[in-house]
């Protein structure tokens, strides 16, 4: 439990506002999610299989979509089944369109950070491949600033027992995955992998986070 009570330590110390600086994209987008409003922000993290971080990010409050995608790789519009065959780059992530006045950046790593294994380069659990790396894509300079913080705090304070390897990089593509992979555990839940891998991580997030699940659907 200590690296739950050392995250829940570090939000608090965390809320100290940074800049909103747009970070320029250095790559065009195709497939991807924009957000024009002023109200929302955006933010791309990859935490191992996106069917597992999409069903966590879709029960927290504020979070207003959550798209299963590819990100961080060197070929453009790639299949699933390019990816998996791990030469693409890319990491399987979920791209978070979000109301900052609702859910904070530090109230979305929390949540990163506790739902997954940041300690395992390349790995999570049995998914096994570049594609599952943790990793951030930052999309503003707040983003940036405040998730290499928060890593440097983590390893600091040894809240895992070993070192947390999440990658910090800029944003610069996103691929939406296939139309299958999206809404995928409320489609697919009596699936083995549905109920004996992504349900238990559900049930940790709905205990932990009980004060931060969504209070309705938007």
């Amino acid at each position: 439990m200590k690296a739950m009570t050392t995250i829940s330590i570090l939000t608090a110390a965390l809320l100290s506002s940074c800049s909103q600086r747009e970070v320029p994209a250095a790559a065009s987008l195709t497939r991807a999610v924009h957000t024009s409003s002023m109200e929302k922000d955006t933010i791309t993290f990859g935490s191992g299989c996106f069917w597992c971080t999409e069903a966590i990010f879709q029960q927290v409050e504020g979070v207003l979509r959550v798209v299963s995608g590819y990100s961080g790789g060197h070929v453009p519009n790639p299949t699933y089944e390019q990816v998996c065959d791990k030469n693409t780059g890319h990491a399987e992530v979920c791209q978070l369109v979000y109301d900052p006045a609702k859910v904070s950046v530090d109230e979305l790593l929390e949540v990163f950070w506790q739902t997954h294994d940041p300690t395992t380069l390349d790995r999570q659990g049995n998914d096994v491949g570049p594609q599952y790396r943790s990793v951030i894509f930052y999309h503003t300079e707040e983003q940036r600033l405040k998730s290499e913080r928060y890593r440097e705090e983590l390893n600091r304070s040894n809240a895992f027992g070993k070192p947390v390897v999440t990658a910090v990089e800029p944003f610069r593509n996103f691929y939406a995955a296939e139309d299958y992979h999206q809404d995928y555990y409320r489609n697919n839940r009596s699936q083995p992998y549905c109920y004996f891998v992504i349900r238990p991580k559900l049930e940790k997030f709905e205990k932990v986070f009980r004060d931060r699940r969504r209070k309705s659907e938007e």
